[in-house]
């Protein structure tokens, strides 16, 4: 018998009201396959049925609106249609006995016109572009000078988010992860880079996290917070993210967090390989940050199943996130039971497409 099969990652354990059977979490990974409308797939289904045994699966991220888009092909939760096509998917992974959560995201400034509706600039704390390039219907343009929200719209953007909420709760997934990493428009609220406000919403730290705060309340309104998780990347540079201070930052955002009672949190520990850090970019050790969060904590990034071990027989994480591997490996957790190397996906197939380098990779049985 496989030793590996003793490590902690394979005991049951609790995520708030979340009952794990194992510890190995499947991290969201953008795929680029809904149709139009932003509508989830039957492909869809197969897909993350195939990975139910993870202990929770966190789906790719899901646009609480259509200002919320990014990237071509992905879906949506903002319509009664895409919650009931949604619903197919959580009863497919239910069939195999998996957990699945929904993660709700905005992109916010991380769009471009040619996806939003009406040709609309993509929103954002302030008006500032993203260095670099964006992929778009039209191929990679320029990022554009987005809309800085006004108060008023962002009031409408937390109604999306607890809309957002409902709608995955009559979908039947088990939980909610709220997005609040990557560059996107929770984090960009979040970090002085992106956030040049002077009203409640920027300028102290207090302010930045006002907008997170507001839709963890307003999605705790409508899912128990102990079925509710949030993601937070303090070092990620992706989507021209930096914070001048982020120990201050997010050891005040975590211990906000953790007074609201909440199933987990979920942090991209490092960089998750999306991007490099500038020059002189202030970075903080996630070892400083913990004891500002004393709830269930899902570590992520770059971990192997011997580290993801580690991390969970020295009680510093509850469970341990895996994404990239998920992709080539429905079946993650038998081969790291089995001491099984892990297929490398094909880059060409990571986003859009369809079955091929999606729902055609071989489990170990076959």
């Amino acid at each position: 018998m496989n030793t590996f099969l003793h490590s902690p990652l394979y005991t049951a354990t609790h995520l708030g009201d979340l009952a794990l059977r194992n510890r190995i979490v499947m991290a969201p990974l953008t795929r680029c396959r809904a149709a139009q409308g932003d509508m989830p797939t039957p492909l869809m289904a197969t897909y993350y049925q195939q990975r139910a045994t993870a202990g929770l699966i966190v789906s790719e991220g899901v646009q609480i609106s259509p200002r919320g888009k990014g990237y071509v092909g992905t879906p949506g939760i903002y319509t009664e249609a895409q919650s009931r096509a949604w619903r197919r998917i959580t009863s497919a992974v239910h069939a195999r006995g998996g957990l699945i959560v929904l993660q709700l995201w905005h992109v916010g400034r991380a769009s471009h016109s040619s996806l939003q509706p009406g040709g609309a600039l993509p929103v954002a704390p302030s008006a500032l572009a993203i260095p670099g390039l964006v992929h778009t219907p039209r191929g990679k343009l320029p990022f554009e000078t987005p809309h800085a929200l006004t108060v008023e719209e962002i009031d409408g953007v937390v109604e999306e988010y607890r809309h957002a909420a409902r709608l995955a709760m009559d979908a039947g997934f088990d939980g909610v992860e709220i997005h609040g990493a990557n560059g996107y428009l929770l984090d960009q609220f979040l970090r002085d880079g992106a956030n040049r406000r002077t009203d409640a919403y920027g300028g102290s730290v207090q302010n930045r996290a006002r907008l997170l705060l507001r839709v963890v309340d307003a999605v705790t309104s409508v899912w128990p917070a102990s079925r509710v998780g949030v993601r937070l990347s303090p070092n990620n540079p992706f989507n021209g993210m930096r914070d001048s201070d982020p120990f201050r930052t997010f050891s005040y955002a975590m211990a906000q967090l953790d007074t609201r009672g909440l199933a987990y949190l979920h942090l991209v520990e490092h960089q998750a390989g999306l991007g490099q850090p500038e020059a002189g970019m202030p970075m903080v050790d996630v070892q400083r940050l913990l004891p500002y969060w004393h709830g269930a904590y899902v570590a992520n990034d770059g971990y192997t199943g011997d580290s993801a071990a580690a991390a969970v027989s020295s009680g510093r994480a509850r469970a341990v996130a895996f994404g990239v591997p998920f992709i080539g490996n429905p079946d993650v957790v038998a081969r790291l039971a089995e001491g099984a190397a892990l297929r490398r996906p094909d880059p060409a197939t990571l986003y859009g497409g369809g079955a091929h380098g999606y729902t055609d990779y071989a489990p170990l049985a076959a």
